[in-house]
């Protein structure tokens, strides 16, 4: 975000201290939009339904081109153009698809053709319908995401829903997560979904089972504690473990995980690709299993 000029000359002094691609948010001030490109931006995403008339819009595609970087349109249900919202009398998706078509009409007229869409709802049906329909009309990429969410917990649902249905129709080319909470928050959640999709491979997968009368050991803490040291691990393999409570959700079930645990009486039997290797006490269950799991790292 980038919310002021100061800003905007931060950019300089982020990019010496990153290796990934800087994409600067603009609302209201088109001059912030430039300062953000001379500084260094790598991409722009501007708010058709603020940021101005046709004339500031055009001195944002001129610095563009000059640079030779990307920007993005990004329309927002709550911040529709005034003559879109009078036609349509809600934040309808058809209203952003036509406010997504305007504005890449009026951007390829000024002769540029860098462009990246996004048409984001906090509802997630009307941003599905949204997204598909606006498919169907344009080649160019779309930026995909369900805006203002909402807290992590109910926020993760919406967006994994939204983001995942469209994923799944070969929809979006990059996301966003949108959450009320820590930003690391986002980058797990995203990552999870594009695991689940299968368009995401490195990493730790984390499988565990749901408690019931067959759990006699205490699962939910063991497999928090473990889900959180995997969390802070990285690594380039394509890694699948399972913290399991019982032996029918043991190796069986888990036969494909590279490394599991299967909880009995006060101990959980430790398998590696569906075999089980040995028995280990429940108290010394998650230092085991972390000791195992680094040896595949």
């Amino acid at each position: 975000a980038v919310p002021n000029i100061d800003a905007a000359y931060a950019i300089k002094e982020i990019k010496k201290n990153i290796s990934i691609p800087l994409v600067a948010d603009i609302h209201f001030d088109y001059k912030l939009a430039i300062e953000s490109i001379i500084s260094g931006a790598d991409k722009i995403r501007i708010n058709p339904g603020n940021i101005g008339d046709e004339s500031k819009l055009k001195k944002i595609v001129i610095a563009a081109k000059n640079n030779r970087i990307p920007i993005r349109l990004g329309i927002n249900a709550g911040s529709l153009e005034k003559g879109i919202q009078e036609k349509f009398g809600s934040p309808s998706p058809d209203a952003m698809v036509e406010s997504a078509l305007l504005n890449v009409n009026l951007i390829e007229s000024l002769g540029f053709d860098q462009i990246i869409v996004s048409i984001k709802s906090s509802d997630v049906l009307d941003t599905i319908e949204g997204y598909v329909k606006l498919s169907q009309l344009i080649d160019y990429p779309l930026h995909i995401g369900v805006t203002e969410s909402g807290t992590v917990k109910k926020g993760t649902i919406k967006s994994s829903i939204g983001i995942g249905c469209l994923l799944n129709q070969g929809i979006g080319d990059t996301i966003r997560v949108s959450l009320t909470g820590d930003p690391k928050e986002e980058i797990i959640v995203a990552k999870e979904i594009l695991r689940s999709m299968k368009l995401f491979k490195k990493g730790i997968e984390v499988v565990s089972c749901p408690t019931c009368g067959r759990c006699n050991v205490d699962l939910i803490n063991i497999a928090n504690t473990i889900e959180n040291k995997v969390d802070e691990l990285y690594t380039t393999k394509n890694i699948k473990i399972a913290v399991m409570g019982c032996a029918v959700n043991g190796p069986g079930e888990a036969k494909d995980a590279d490394l599991g645990i299967a909880g009995g009486k006060g101990e959980f039997l430790l398998f590696i690709k569906g075999e089980p290797i040995k028995k280990v006490p429940e108290d010394k269950a998650i230092e085991i299993f972390m000791k195992e799991l680094e040896k595949l790292l």
